[in-house]
């Protein structure tokens, strides 16, 4: 490519506002850089250490002080890693200003505000994403593939785990008016967001569920933040899903992550190795036989940001599809019995 068309594909790119650039927030910014598809304008993080660490990464891009002062710099989309308190109502001002976003999980402390999310990006037909991650990993793919094939029969049960033998280190994830919930909503959003997409989001028409905190059996509408839950699901096409997860669990390892799916004409295991919180296997059965389907290295904690970027690029905007995101809140609501 020459140099005047190299310039021509540069301003033409989409530009691109980060908001909080912690681990997570940094991690996510690199994979979409990568891409190449868009042009980092700006980022704002509340400590200017992080700032000026993500800033290495594309030293061109301003470093300003809030949000106001990010939107002002004419971006086209917005990456959101802030405090789960503000992701509904960040989302829903960048979207107003005709500004895409990529948001954290989760979208909202609860389904309404995951709603309103959902419906300023429609009316405002703005690409919105949230990192909903292990979707992309490729062991999730292929069993995902497997059973919209009917590789595995009629799928009839689902057990999902994520345990954690630590909890976050902020104190804002303990205060459920901030966070929206305890591991439930910081882990299990996962677990509950792989089972509706793998299975096509069908109904869910019962949801049973146990919460607990240091061992005690606590209030599902009380202001306690869970550290362990258990809930059953029952879906309306015949699916029974049993969802658990923790933090601070006493299991022997860094990480228990699972996703059990069985069929009348055979399963298939998604499932963390030695611990890890990046390494998985994926296997399909057939009675007591198993085929590996996937194995590490797979390189998936950036790719529904880097997928993002490129949809950006692309021109797209509203996907109506985006209505899954306020099912997987309704699940949680219904988990925290609100």
């Amino acid at each position: 490519m020459s140099e005047a068309m190299q310039l021509a594909a540069a301003v033409s790119r989409p530009r691109v506002g980060f908001l909080g650039v912690g681990r997570i927030g940094l991690h996510r910014m690199r994979a979409i850089v990568e891409t190449g598809a868009v042009e980092t304008a700006a980022i704002f993080d509340p400590s200017p250490e992080m700032a000026a660490a993500a800033s290495k990464l594309t030293p061109q891009a301003a470093v300003v002080n809030s949000l106001e002062a990010l939107l002002d710099q004419q971006l086209d989309g917005l990456v959101i890693a802030s405090p789960s308190a503000l992701h509904a109502a960040q989302s829903i001002v960048a979207l107003e200003r005709g500004v895409a976003v990529f948001c954290q999980k989760p979208l909202g402390r609860t389904r309404d505000e995951a709603a309103a999310v959902v419906d300023t990006a429609r009316h405002a037909d703005r690409l919105l994403g949230v990192d909903l991650s292990y979707r992309y990993t490729d062991g999730m793919r292929q069993i995902r593939d497997l059973i919209v094939l009917g590789e595995l029969g009629t799928v009839f049960a689902v057990d999902l785990t994520f345990h954690n033998a630590y909890g976050p280190s902020k104190p804002w994830f303990y205060d459920k008016a901030l966070s929206g919930g305890g591991c439930v909503i910081d882990l299990g959003v996962h677990l509950v967001d792989l089972l509706l997409w793998v299975l096509g989001f069908p109904e869910v028409a019962r949801v049973e569920s146990r919460l607990f905190s240091k061992g005690a059996r606590i209030r599902r509408d009380g202001d306690e933040v869970e550290d362990y839950a258990v809930a059953t699901l029952e879906l309306t096409n015949g699916v029974i899903a049993r969802i658990a997860c923790s933090w601070h669990l006493q299991a022997g390892c860094d990480a228990v992550i699972t996703a059990d799916f069985y069929g009348t004409e055979g399963g298939a295991s998604f499932r963390n190795i030695d611990g890890s919180y990046l390494d998985f296997t994926a296997e399909r059965y057939r009675g007591t036989e198993r085929q590996v389907l996937a194995l590490p290295p797979d390189a998936w904690g950036g790719r529904a940001a880097a997928t993002w970027a490129e949809r950006l690029a692309a021109g797209q905007r509203f996907d109506p599809e985006n209505e899954c995101f306020v099912a997987v809140a309704d699940v949680l609501d219904r988990i925290y019995g609100r």
